[in-house]
């Protein structure tokens, strides 16, 4: 094979803005100018609503997609910086964590959102002052993500009654243009603020037509930044490295086999330092904060599959992919909110008994074992055609949690949950007048520990008809369930929730000696039920090319949504009572002993969602929307969970032949209120200006 090399360099200069956390600004050139896409990409293939390819724009589902084009201009530093504009989507981040907690239609923690990175799942989870679930991934290592809202991909995998976000990770593809034999891509990135710099390297050789190697990596490191007003926020400074490596192989026309690896490290402090009032910048011992942790998180997956796709085979066009993803999280204490010891940190170091002493090692381990074997075998009889998808997955979490000084392993109990199903799917079209899906999945887990377990099992249906597929508007209406196993902590956490100090020490829980007292006691509750979630939906898909002029383009969709959660589950505090302990300082004091993760008789989540974009081909526009709504049906409370009503519109231009692009985004954003009285309304933060400059070079 003739060898063709080819060396181009490509320059991106970029400027972001945010004001009040509403407004950013972009001027990029991608590495593909010349195909520039908009910023919202309406027509990209997906397979992730109903494991077929089709286009976002084309499915009967609330699909949204961002694409490798998209990624460059966005010059992410993390995953929330992707997802800020998909409509019914919303991060909870921290300045001083690396990882992101994806909510999707008011739904998050303990699975609810399945994510997943090249089919395999992450299931990270560890409970504290933080979601219940986040993932560690570096964008760098993206190549698109996929997001579907509702349980309408139910047939994507167990327990995603809130929705599925699906990351696919850069391949050969990525740096190897058609006909060329090997590629190199570097992506370099300086940031003013918090001296932000990465740098990543990515190759790829096409050794003979049937073999491909690709590899790369990525190291990123910043200071602490400074927030909108010029103080310095404390222990937001990390490090970042990651690796990824595949080989593809292409055995026989049709066969692909592609073995992958990721690893990822990243570094940094979490916790917020004791600082006065008037001067953050200055510690003050006399003012409360949160204990401080030294982090080492690293995260390896190793996946590998085999596809078989030919157009002139209609009964085969197979995916099997088996997969294994560890994360480990070690943490060493290195600060305390005084300096003060009880409990067991008496005579050992600062800390208390909640979160250890000085010098005192946590971790937080969980192992994921997984396979997704899935085929589509295709007919015609007349003006029909038809696909039916049948398959089966299931995956196996190993939590291991450690914590000698400190309860964090009673917080994230240590067990095992076991998840599997099976589903087929059936997918009519008659000429462009009819589209019908239909499917069926069956679920069942079972949870087991030194404390006990459980089990359960369920079949989930989803039946979707929508009017003239290819026509300008396309009308359809959803109907979905979906099922979620309880996870280990929910089920299974025990024990007493250590008292940080004598002014806090209200009761004696069962595990613990006399004399012993703690703020409350979680009681386990193996009889909790898996929750299940019914969403109607009623959707419209808006497509017209050359509307205004030639070559013009309008993509838009419309979603109307409401999911009721049977069964929904929820910590529960018991009524306050007197506390246990005699030599309380505070005579008459009463608090809530226990703490019990139940099941609510039904949450209702409803709402409205837009998702537009207009293409002009020199300028571009687009325009997001989401309002919802959600209440615990059983004591008529708001949910905690709905994130705020949020509008994000995007505008550009594309300049000197399509080289240059210049965008600007903007968003507004309505606090939810409708919470429970111990919580805080979410509100936008301040951020501050940053320029960066970003450079490609390609060979």
């Amino acid at each position: 094979m003739k060898r063709r090399s080819r060396r181009r360099r490509v320059k991106t200069f970029a400027i972001a803005l945010s004001v009040g956390g509403v407004s950013a600004f972009a001027l990029s050139q991608p590495a593909s100018a010349q195909n520039a896409a908009p910023v919202q990409v309406l027509d990209a293939v997906t397979v992730v609503s109903s494991k077929t390819e089709e286009r976002a724009s084309d499915a009967l589902a609330p699909v949204s997609v961002i694409d490798s084009e998209t990624l460059s201009t966005r010059m992410p530093s993390r995953i929330s910086d992707l997802l800020y504009g998909i409509p019914g989507v919303w991060m909870q981040d921290r300045g001083d964590d690396p990882s992101t907690a994806i909510n999707i239609r008011g739904l998050q923690d303990f699975g609810r959102v399945a994510v997943i990175v090249d089919g395999a799942r992450q299931n990270y989870q560890r409970t504290g002052h933080f979601a219940n679930g986040s993932f560690f991934f570096n964008p760098e290592l993206l190549s698109g993500v996929d997001i579907v809202r509702g349980p309408t991909a139910n047939i994507y995998g167990s327990g995603a009654i809130g929705g599925v976000a699906s990351f696919r990770t850069k391949d050969i593809n990525d740096v190897v243009r058609p006909g060329e034999t090997w590629g190199v891509d570097s992506h370099t990135v300086f940031g003013s603020n918090s001296a932000r710099a990465m740098q990543s390297v990515f190759g790829g050789v096409r050794v003979n037509p049937n073999v491909d190697l690709f590899a790369g990596g990525t190291y990123s490191t910043q200071d602490n930044y400074k927030d909108g007003t010029g103080y310095t926020v404390a222990n937001t400074w990390n490090k970042a490295s990651s690796g990824i490596a595949k080989l593809t192989v292409r055995p026989a026309d049709g066969h692909e086999i592609k073995l992958g690896g990721i690893f990822q490290e990243n570094l940094f402090n979490i916790g917020q330092p004791r600082r006065t009032l008037a001067d953050p910048n200055v510690l003050n011992n006399n003012v409360t904060g949160t204990s401080i942790y030294a982090t080492n998180v690293k995260n390896y997956m190793t996946t590998l599959g085999w596809t078989y796709a030919r157009p002139d085979d209609k009964l085969f066009d197979w995916d099997a992919k088996v997969y294994w993803n560890r994360t480990e999280n070690d943490q060493r204490k290195i600060g305390h909110t005084s300096g003060s010891s009880f409990g067991n940190c008496v005579g050992v170091a600062p800390g208390n008994n909640i979160s250890g002493c000085i010098g005192s090692t946590r971790s937080y381990n969980i192992n994921t074992l997984g396979f997704d074997i899935h085929n589509t075998s295709r007919a015609e009889t007349g003006d029909w055609r038809h696909a039916f998808t049948y398959g089966v997955d299931g995956f196996q979490d190993k939590v291991n949690s450690f914590d000698l000084a400190g309860t964090s392993d009673t917080t994230t109990p240590s067990g095992k949950r076991t998840v599997w199903g099976g589903f087929f799917q059936y997918k009519a079209n008659y000429t462009s007048l009819l589209e019908i899906v239909s499917a069926i999945r069956y679920d069942s887990y079972e949870l087991t520990s030194n404390a006990g377990g459980t089990t359960g099992s369920r079949f989930s249906p989803k039946i979707t008809v929508g009017l003239l597929p290819t026509a300008v508007v396309t009308p359809y209406v959803s109907y979905a369930e979906g099922y979620r196993a309880p996870s280990t902590t929910e089920t299974l956490v025990t024990g007493a929730h250590a008292s940080a100090t004598a002014f806090d020490s209200f009761f004696q829980c069962a595990d613990q000696p006399a004399g012993v007292y703690s703020t409350f006691c979680f009681l386990p509750n193996p009889n909790l039920r898996p929750e299940v979630g019914k969403n109607k939906e009623i959707g419209l898909n808006l497509k017209k090319n050359d509307l205004f002029t030639s070559g013009d383009s309008l993509r838009g969709k419309f979603n109307v949504f409401r999911n009721d959660v049977y069964d929904y589950i929820d910590l529960v505090t018991s009524a306050p009572q007197a506390v246990d302990n005699p030599g309380y300082p505070i005579p008459g004091m009463t608090a809530s002993k226990f703490y019990q993760y139940q099941n609510s008789a039904r949450a209702r989540i409803e709402g409205f969602e837009a998702e537009t974009a207009y293409d002009a081909g020199p300028w571009f526009v687009g325009l997001s929307a989401t309002i919802q709504k959600g209440k615990n049906m059983q004591t008529g409370i708001g949910l905690y969970s709905i994130p705020p009503q949020k509008i994000t519109t995007t505008a550009g231009v594309r300049l000197f032949d399509n080289k240059v692009v210049l965008s600007l985004m903007w968003a507004a954003i309505k606090s939810n209120n409708d919470i429970p009285v111990n919580y805080l309304p979410g509100r936008p933060t301040i951020s501050s200006t940053s320029i960066c400059r970003r450079s490609r070079h390609r060979t």
